[in-house]
């Protein structure tokens, strides 16, 4: 199974480490085109369960070092799965929406809490760091396999797309706070890049809101904001 680093423009992506194969073995069996097995794997209940998944659906199996030199430097990599990349379309619903986010880490975090609090949608406005970046992918600890995540030129495309969703854009001066404003359904939960946020124009657009701390500290980091969006827009579902 010929390995190479990861590029953008590639068709695939890797899965990296066993907990996250097992999330794409199990939800999206179709799109894993091989798997990769370290010598030195020793968890055998877990070995065993990967290779019954991979004879059941005919999937290539092999057991070599030099990939895992390739792609990983993490000593606790075991196990990788090559992916078809996905190309997803969101569906109607409840949205988060990403505007320029840059941090491949940042965005697999947001992908497992999004598929946590029930958010199967999510819409990265461009540019923006690559979804099926592995770094993004291992981040998501599987929840890649599951969410759908679609990318749009511009917020515009996006809003021409869902122009009947509640929207509510994170403000660091939004004008309501977050626990005084009701979330309708469908609604878009609009988050801004990493270093910026969002535009001045976004308080323009739906329902601007804050989420409220301290002045201890000038803002909360992207995966704990969107994290606590999240939980108040949902909170009431559980």
């Amino acid at each position: 199974m010929k390995i190479t680093r990861y590029r953008k423009e590639d068709d695939i992506t890797y899965a990296l480490g066993a907990t996250v194969v097992m999330e794409y073995l199990l939800h999206d069996t179709e799109n894993v085109k091989g798997i990769i097995i370290h010598p030195d794997f020793r968890a055998e209940d877990t070995k065993e369960r990967i290779t019954s998944i991979c004879t059941e659906n005919k999937i290539p199996m092999v057991t070599e070092e030099k990939p895992f030199n390739i792609l990983s430097q993490k000593e606790n990599c075991f196990v990788i799965a090559v992916v078809a990349k996905r190309q997803a379309t969101i569906t109607d619903g409840n949205h988060i929406v990403l505007v320029n986010p840059s941090n491949a880490g940042n965005l697999g975090t947001i992908m497992r809490s999004a598929l946590g609090f029930g958010i199967e949608n999510i819409a990265v406005i461009t540019p923006a760091v690559d979804p099926f970046d592995p770094k993004t992918v291992r981040a998501s600890m599987g929840a890649a396999a599951r969410v759908r995540v679609e990318l749009f030129e511009s917020f515009d495309d996006y809003r021409r797309r869902f122009p009947n969703n509640n929207f509510y854009p994170f403000m660091l001066d939004g004008s309501s706070k977050m626990q005084h404003t009701p979330i309708e359904e469908n609604f878009s939960l609009i988050l801004g890049n990493e270093a910026t946020g969002l535009p001045r124009e976004f308080s323009e657009i739906g329902q601007p809101i804050r989420i409220e701390h301290t002045h201890n500290i000038d803002s909360l980091n992207l995966p704990i904001a969107a994290s606590i969006a999240m939980y108040e827009a949902t909170r009431n579902n559980w």
